[in-house]
């Protein structure tokens, strides 16, 4: 065995040296992440880098190439990453403290930028979650508590997402999609009197209505008043004595048909007010 050693033993080492470099030449990308070849400290190349229209099993993963000892790997997730936020404290513009808690959802769309920027995943978030408050302060911070609660919301979200995007694109990254999952008041003094502020609100924003309404309704009534006695001053003047007859039996019908059941009158027969019976 020793004579067989000492006979093949550089054989033997350059066949492992061999097998080495041969290992060390070959990696594998998983369909999940995007392989970044750093050479000489710079991002060179990438593998399975995502693509919109790329259907799921037909991208650039498995098995691929590099220099050994010369190019290094980096994976770099190719999935959809989530930023969260809890627990921020906002300040809407009618002065109500908000505690905010909200997400992000992103995808890095050129992992290039991102190892170059960011360096990493974790980096990335780093760098990504201030930006998200700052954007979510300033864009809640133009609009009220009650305007969160309507669809106005869902335009506020809009423009964090786009806010965002912006910034996350410096990184290789794009925003997807920005989402509030809780904005409430701080309990104890503060919510009750947001509480009491908003009964109070509108209490005053239903009187007003109430005291508009009765004055529309002292106009209408004014103007059909004006329009009846100008119709009957017409009718008068057209026919007065049937306009008396008409004037008379609606008289006879509110005093005798319309009137309380327990009401009684006593007058004359030859009394003014039964002309109309008397035939004059």
């Amino acid at each position: 065995m020793a004579h067989i050693w000492q006979e093949y033993r550089i054989a033997v080492i350059g066949a492992a040296l061999v097998l080495i470099a041969l290992l060390s030449s070959v990696f594998v990308t998983p369909e999940t992440k995007q392989a970044v070849i750093i050479r000489t400290g710079k991002a060179h190349s990438i593998v399975n880098i995502y693509k919109p229209d790329d259907p799921y099993g037909q991208t650039g993963a498995g098995l691929w190439w590099r220099i050994p000892f010369v190019d290094r790997v980096q994976m770099v997730e190719r999935r959809v990453l989530d930023i969260d936020m809890d627990n921020q404290q906002v300040l809407t513009s009618d002065q109500q403290r908000l505690k905010v808690n909200a997400y992000a959802r992103f995808r890095i769309i050129q992992p290039k930028i991102m190892v170059e920027r960011a360096g990493d995943e974790e980096r990335l978030l780093s760098q990504l979650s201030p930006i998200l408050t700052s954007a979510l302060r300033q864009e809640l911070g133009r609009r009220t508590f009650a305007s969160l609660l309507t669809a106005e919301r869902g335009t506020a979200m809009t423009n964090i997402r786009d806010t965002l995007d912006a910034q996350a694109r410096q990184y290789g990254a794009q925003i997807i999609d920005v989402r509030i999952k809780a904005a409430d008041l701080p309990e104890g003094t503060p919510l009750d009197a947001a509480f009491t502020r908003m009964i109070s609100d509108r209490q005053e924003q239903a009187e007003t209505i109430r005291a508009q309404g009765r004055k529309n309704a002292q106009i209408i009534r004014a103007e059909a008043d004006a329009v009846a006695a100008k119709t009957y001053a017409e009718a008068y003047g057209k026919d007065p004595e049937f306009y008396d007859f008409y004037r008379s039996m609606q008289s006879y019908r509110t005093t005798f048909i319309n009137g309380e059941s327990d009401s009684s009158m006593v007058l004359d027969g030859d009394n003014e007010y039964f002309r109309q019976f008397r035939g004059q």
